[in-house]
């Protein structure tokens, strides 16, 4: 009685000039994975350019399955390298609902004075803070790598900063200023 003998497995190389053959089934799979035939078309093209970037040895008969996983992994990978862009903040004024600066009722224009003055009058870093959570829209954790800090510390400076223009605006306190650093010999008795 003989032994079936295992088919033994060779490498061969991806043939290029076959790829051709499989863009309808990888459009296919791609415009699931994007649900947009643009993002589709872009995919198959960026899969493409890395198998053709270097021959590719593929250890079974199927190609297919071989640039359908490689497909997959390029759209994953696309997907964490988009995760990881910053995304830019809407800075449309009307998005921002800030009051007008140019407005022509005297009420508002002198309210939107003070406020900004009261933000200015803020130390740096409360600031700063502010400006990134309630003007520019950012969430906390998108301020906390903006500004480079734990996001403990951002809700820990918006609360301030919100407690010291609120008392700014009902004339209830003054700013509080961190004061400026002294040189080396300054502050020093001659």
């Amino acid at each position: 009685m003989s032994t079936p003998v295992a088919k033994e497995l060779r490498p061969h190389l991806l043939d290029s000039e076959a790829l051709g053959d499989h863009f309808d089934r990888l459009f296919r799979a791609a415009w699931t994975l994007c649900s947009s035939r643009e993002d589709a078309e872009d995919l198959v093209q960026e899969t493409f350019a890395r198998v053709l970037a270097r021959p590719r040895a593929l250890r079974n008969d199927d190609d297919a399955a071989y640039l359908a996983q490689v497909l997959r992994n390029t759209f994953i990978s696309g997907r964490r390298a988009a995760a990881r862009r910053p995304r830019a903040a809407a800075s449309d004024p009307e998005t921002l609902d800030l009051p007008d600066l140019r407005a022509t009722d005297p009420l508002v224009a002198a309210r939107t004075r003070e406020i900004l003055a009261a933000i200015d009058a803020l130390p740096a870093e409360f600031r700063d803070t502010l400006v990134a959570v309630d003007v520019a829209g950012l969430s906390y954790g998108e301020a906390a790598k903006a500004l480079q800090v734990q996001g403990g510390t951002i809700k820990s400076r918006l609360f301030r900063a919100r407690d010291q223009v609120a008392k700014l605006l009902s004339g209830k306190g003054e700013p509080a200023r961190k004061p400026e650093p002294v040189g080396c010999n300054e502050g020093i008795p001659a």
